[in-house]
């Protein structure tokens, strides 16, 4: 008798598209899909192969952060949170569009394949790093990520961002002094705070 589910190729499509169109082989492993039935869907024309472990529901209209999903999924849903200034976008923060994803990895990954366009950053692998969600996607919460910026956005920049963020409230000066102390960033947030960014 044959144990193994029957491949449910309907409901990995359905994954899919909670996904921007994407899933992984572990994804279809989960739903009975074998290597050999999605390389078939593959030639067929039904599934994208994207890169090693990562495919594509063929067709799938492409979304604002479809690229971002990409990178994360590739680099690792399990292992990985979207930050700098992919996060800062995310939060609607800036008008920049950033040239490369930003990925947040814990340090004992940071060996694993870089997909092109993306910038790996490392974390100790104790960590807990604050995180929330947007459009389906982990990143680094609203304190954490202007405290990573701060010195690479223009002045200007920085200062609107850190307005925005507490007019909205996605976070309060207290927060944002707190992790700016902790990774020593507590002056550039300071001087931002005491110019005027909290009122």
């Amino acid at each position: 008798m044959h144990d193994d589910p029957s491949p449910d190729v309907r409901g990995l499509e359905a994954v899919a598209y909670d996904q921007d169109g994407y899933f992984t082989a572990a994804d279809a492993r989960e739903r009975g899909v074998s290597r050999q039935l999605l390389d078939h869907h593959v030639r067929q024309g039904r599934f994208e192969r994207i890169r090693r472990g990562l495919f594509r529901v063929r067709g799938f209209p492409t979304t604002e952060h479809a690229e971002m999903r990409e990178k994360w999924m590739a680099v690792g849903a399990d292992k990985a949170v979207l930050c700098d200034v992919s996060a800062l976008a995310l939060l609607d923060l800036s008008d920049n569009i950033p040239d490369e994803v930003h990925l947040l990895v814990p340090r004992r990954h940071r060996g694993l394949r870089r997909p092109p366009s993306t910038v790996i950053h490392t974390r100790p692998d104790d960590e807990d790093v604050a995180t929330v969600w947007r459009d389906g996607l982990p990143l680094t919460a609203a304190a954490r990520t202007l405290v990573d910026v701060v010195d690479s956005l223009q002045p200007e920049q920085a200062d609107m961002a850190v307005r925005q963020a507490l007019k909205r409230g996605l976070l309060t000066e207290r927060q944002l002094r707190d992790e700016a102390g902790r990774r020593g960033k507590a002056a550039p947030i300071e001087a931002i705070l005491e110019g005027g960014a909290a009122q």
